[in-house]
């Protein structure tokens, strides 16, 4: 009979679930927008999965981004190609944290190449991870 701590001890532990996930983000980055940010940071916070990607903009974007109009094209480029790899991303972070994911919201800041992904999921994480 399996104990209520052996049941834990098969649970995914908090921090390796936010390790496969910033994976997940990192090659999603390479494959998808051609190249990977210079550091990706997960926090598992009950329902949310927040991640923060530095260095993400491309040399021909952070051009771009050195006037006001330019900043916005490379903003909405970037949510354009979020919108086209959405459901990669939505199944990648489901399959790792075992719970639907109920909404995805990205947004960039051109100006610093900082980019920042809030997952919400369908359940609150924490009691699930250690």
């Amino acid at each position: 009979m399996e104990s209520e701590h052996d049941a834990m001890d098969n649970e995914p532990r908090k921090a390796e679930m936010e390790v496969a996930i910033r994976n997940a983000i990192i090659k999603f980055e390479q494959d998808f927008m051609g190249r990977g940010p210079t550091d990706v940071r997960v926090f598992i916070v009950r329902d949310l999965v927040v991640v923060r990607l530095k260095g993400v903009l491309t040399p021909a974007e952070r051009q771009l981004a050195k006037t006001l109009d330019g900043v916005d094209m490379v903003k909405r480029i970037r949510q354009a190609l979020i919108a086209q790899g959405r459901d990669r991303l939505v199944e990648e972070v489901s399959d790792i944290t075992g719970a639907k994911v109920t909404a995805l919201f990205m947004d960039i800041d051109a100006q610093i190449g900082e980019k920042v992904f809030v997952f919400t999921v369908e359940h609150d994480l924490d009691p699930r991870v250690r």
